[in-house]
C-alpha cells in the first residue's frame, strides 16, 4: 500500500506524518510505502522546518532524505491514499485530482471521532509543533487500523 501525506508547503505537517507513519509501520511490521508532498511550490527543495526536525528527532526519525516537493498528477495514479492535513489541502487536491482518483483523497483527521477539530493546524503559522505532533500521533494508529480493516477485504 502507498500513502501520500499532503500539506501546503511540505515542510511541517506532511513530513511529520510521513516520518511518524514510517516509524510506526516499521515497528509493527506493516508494509506501507509513505511519502509527502505540497499543494504549493513555496518550499520545493527545502528540508523540513527546524520545528518538525526537532519533533522527528525526538521520535528517532531520520529526516536526512526528506525534501519538500509538489504533488504531481502521477502521484494520484500511484498512491492508494492521498491525505490532506487540513480541509483547504483537501479542496486543493480535489481541484487537481485526475478523473477517477478523487476517491483516494482523504482528510487526515477524518478517522478521529471528534468533530470539533477537523484540521491539523499549520505550525508554520501557529508555532505549536507539539500540538501538531499530538494530533498526528493520535490519528496515525487509527489510520493503521482503518487500512488493515479495509485492505484485507
Amino acid at each position: 500500500m502507498r500513502v501520500l501525506f499532503v500539506c501546503l508547503g511540505n515542510i511541517c505537517r506532511s513530513p511529520m506524518a510521513e516520518g511518524l507513519l514510517r516509524k510506526y509501520a516499521q515497528e509493527q511490521g506493516v508494509k506501507i510505502e509513505v511519502d509527502s508532498a505540497a499543494t504549493s511550490r513555496y518550499q520545493i527543495g527545502e528540508a523540513p522546518h527546524p520545528g518538525t526536525q526537532k519533533i522527528l528527532k525526538q521520535h528517532q526519525v531520520d529526516v536526512q532524505n526528506m525534501i519538500a516537493r509538489q504533488i504531481t498528477s502521477e502521484d494520484f495514479l500511484t498512491f492508494d491514499y492521498i491525505i490532506g492535513m487540513d480541509r483547504q489541502n483537501v479542496i486543493d487536491l480535489m481541484k487537481i485530482a485526475p478523473d477517477g482518483t478523487k476517491k483516494k483523497v482523504h482528510l487526515f483527521l477524518s478517522v478521529e471521532e471528534v468533530d470539533s477539530i477537523q484540521d491539523v493546524p499549520d505550525p508554520w503559522y501557529t508555532g505549536d509543533f507539539q500540538k501538531t505532533d499530538q494530533l498526528i500521533q493520535a490519528a496515525l494508529p487509527k489510520w493503521l487500523t482503518y487500512w488493515s480493516e479495509n485492505e484485507s477485504r
